[in-house]
């Protein structure tokens, strides 16, 4: 770390065990709460889809564009030189940057008058949530033994599903609050549909969070950092953390970063895909108000997505033990594949109680393995590279899962069945596909996970050698 940035830093040894990880969890607490304020401003969009269509004249194609690649495209493209910004510079303050443009950019959401306009609102909106995972990630391995580790990631990363059931279940009385309010005509912006101002009641309390978040959360120390050997191509490149050994890190344990991304980012076509469109699903098929299928939906998001993810963290230190043995790509692939089934036939029920049932199956299996995807990048991989290392992993992840899950159901629907009704088999197509190809990927990789962390425990005891 910079000198300019050691004072910044939280070294907490005079602290007995209990009181550091009391504090641990505390931060684990706080970054969970910001995930889940960053989940609620990118998926408001979804319970505005018909007013959106309606008042902009899209398209589900084009409303896929504006929830998946326009969100994926700068959340993935910013995320890797954001990454090797938290390789090296203070992350509590990189994360409260970003809370703030991406606070601002939801709320400019609600000022747009066509799809362009929301198009780049949204990329602002993927730009801003970019800071927060690299940074997050890095901060929390930093605080935890690793004994604890996949719990605390998986604890923050049920701000997913904590922040996409509060959007689905407080967003759709937003939204009905909303949209009974009359319009508003203001000066410089014009008209401003009740719809919009959902976009201010979500976005603009960001900025206090901010605040809080500046005041509490510390710096960690680094730990788990190596000096690697510097060759020639290291030159001018910043030595042993520079691109070109990170890229070097990257080929050696390649078999592991191509199962990792193929494994996740079909997991990530499948949940991205079925989140955006379910609230509509349940109002083409069953003739359900947008309200009442956001709030069920947010239930099940809520509870089973929640303690899905906390228990595939649960599970892989359970096969992990003292040892490890490849527990995160064991848990992930099998609950990867535990999903198969009720992605594939909830869509196809005939009756709106019966697809709701297989949801909370689908939901639970489908959110197990995300704490595992961010624990097996940490095990493997050392302090000077995580950073990279999880915004790679994001970028290919939310490209394929947000930016084509959401596109591939839209795409089928206008393209292939030609029949807004028939969303259910777009579903259930992709559903079935996206979840078969991750636990098969992930199944594939097992072997080379293992191989990558018994290379990162040798690194970690041997110190510069690779």
């Amino acid at each position: 770390m910079p000198e300019g940035h050691k004072e910044a830093v939280h070294d907490r040894a005079g602290m007995h065990e209990g009181e550091r990880l009391g504090y641990a969890w505390l931060v684990v607490g706080i970054l969970m709460v910001l995930y889940i304020f960053a989940y609620v401003d990118r998926t408001i969009l979804t319970l505005l889809v018909e007013p959106i269509k309606s008042t902009m004249g899209l398209s589900d194609t084009q409303v896929s564009l504006l929830h998946g690649f326009a969100f994926a495209l700068f959340y993935g493209a910013l995320g890797l030189p954001l990454g090797r910004l938290a390789d090296h510079k203070n992350r509590v303050g990189i994360i409260a940057i970003g809370l703030a443009f991406w606070s601002i950019a939801t709320a400019v959401c609600g000022l747009t008058k066509n799809f362009a306009q929301l198009f780049m609102a949204r990329i602002g909106v993927g730009a801003g949530e970019a800071t927060l995972n690299p940074a997050a990630y890095s901060i929390i391995t930093d605080y935890f033994p690793k004994h604890y580790l996949s719990r605390a990631l998986s604890t923050y990363v049920m701000g997913t599903y904590l922040g996409m059931g509060l959007a689905y279940i407080i967003g759709s009385y937003v939204v009905q609050a909303a949209l009974s309010l009359p319009d508003l005509d203001l000066p410089v912006f014009g008209h401003i549909y009740s719809w919009q101002l959902a976009f201010f009641y979500v976005g603009l309390p960001g900025l206090l969070l901010m605040v809080f978040f500046l005041v509490v959360v510390r710096e960690p120390a680094r730990k788990d950092r190596l000096k690697l050997e510097r060759t020639d191509d290291d030159e001018g490149d910043g030595g042993e953390t520079s691109v070109a050994a990170f890229l070097r890190f990257l080929a050696v344990n390649r078999k592991t970063f191509i199962a990792h991304s193929l494994g996740f980012g079909a997991l990530a076509l499948l949940v991205n895909g079925v989140a955006l469109w379910t609230p509509t699903f349940f109002a083409r098929t069953y003739g359900w108000e947008i309200v009442d299928a956001g709030t069920a939906y947010g239930v099940i998001l809520l509870v089973c997505g929640s303690t899905g993810i906390y228990t595939g963290g649960w599970l892989a230190d359970r096969f992990d033990g003292e040892r490890k043995s490849g527990g995160a790509f064991k848990a992930a692939m099998l609950f990867t594949c535990f999903s198969i089934l009720p992605a594939a036939l909830a869509p196809l029920m005939p009756e709106p109680w019966m697809a709701m049932s297989l949801m909370v199956p689908m939901v639970f299996c489908s959110s197990a393995p995300w704490g595992l995807a961010v624990s097996s990048i940490q095990q493997i991989t050392p302090n000077e590279f995580r950073g990279q290392a999880s915004a790679l992993y994001l970028f290919v992840v939310n490209l394929i899962g947000i930016g084509l899950g959401p596109l591939l159901i839209a795409l089928m629907t206008d393209q292939y069945f030609q029949d807004p009704a028939d969303l259910r088999y777009s579903m259930a197509i992709v559903s079935a596909v996206a979840a078969i190809a991750g636990g098969s990927a992930l199944a594939w990789g097992l072997s080379g996970f293992k191989e990558s962390v018994a290379r990162m425990d040798q690194l970690t005891a041997g110190g510069s050698k690779r």
